[in-house]
């Protein structure tokens, strides 16, 4: 009879403890899959164009004396005035930023330099507009000046113009948008493949905007192109759930 009795409730004392195992394996379960997170990256892009550009226009003069090397110093000036007038830009779109003197005649090892340039001046003059069209016209034209006497001069990597994009500002909002739902997008894909879901988002990293040229040229200077790319890579961590 006490055999009788002890069986069912063996029975039902495992079968409680089995119970409450399931219980606690669903918590368990649960818990792991709330903390499960996917790491996810969006991008935005844009082609814009330059808003401001600049060109720097550098020339040199020589002489025997300072008077004389100033003098042709002083009709280069007046003949790059000139260019830069015939090409629609007015006194207040350049500046003179320095004139610089050498006197060989001081310099280490000056004994063959030729005596008729001894002394060397050169100037800069630097245009800015935010017309980028017309800059880049005077630009491809400046060796007009060459037929006017002017001895132009500058290294490899500072010739030419500069063009610079300024509105980033207005971009931001819409791109930030744009990168965020293309991660999104890439964290269900992930999700859907994995029997999850798309939680909320755990952490995320803005990134950086950058600004480079439409197409990459070796060894080119990136600001020397009209045509500009922005682009933002944001990475974001998302939650996922059963």
């Amino acid at each position: 009879m006490n055999a009788r009795i002890m069986i069912p409730a063996a029975f039902i004392i495992a079968a409680g403890m089995a119970l409450a195992g399931w219980f606690a394996g669903q918590g368990l379960v649960e818990s792991r899959l709330g903390h499960r997170t996917v790491l996810v990256k969006g991008f935005s892009e844009r082609l814009v164009k330059a808003d401001i550009g600049f060109l720097p226009v550098r020339f040199n003069a020589v002489g025997a004396d300072l008077e004389s090397a100033r003098a042709t110093l002083e009709r280069s000036e007046q003949a790059v005035f000139a260019y830069l007038k015939s090409k629609g830009f007015a006194p207040a779109d350049w500046e003179v930023q320095n004139i610089r003197v050498e006197d060989r005649a001081t310099a280490y090892n000056s004994s063959g330099a030729p005596r008729a340039n001894r002394f060397v001046l050169t100037e800069d003059i630097v245009l800015h507009s935010n017309d980028v069209d017309k800059l880049a016209g005077a630009s491809r034209n400046i060796s007009d000046l060459l037929r006017a006497g002017v001895v132009l001069t500058s290294d490899q990597y500072n010739s030419g113009p500069s063009f610079i994009f300024t509105k980033l500002n207005d971009l931001k909002p819409e791109m930030l948008t744009e990168a965020t739902r293309r991660a999104r997008k890439a964290a269900e894909q992930f999700a859907r493949e994995s029997g999850a879901k798309v939680g909320a988002i755990f952490s995320a990293n803005q990134g950086l905007f950058t600004i480079g040229p439409a197409i990459k040229i070796p060894n080119e200077r990136p600001d020397k192109q009209v045509e500009k790319k922005v682009r933002v890579v944001t990475t974001i961590t998302y939650f996922l759930t059963r």
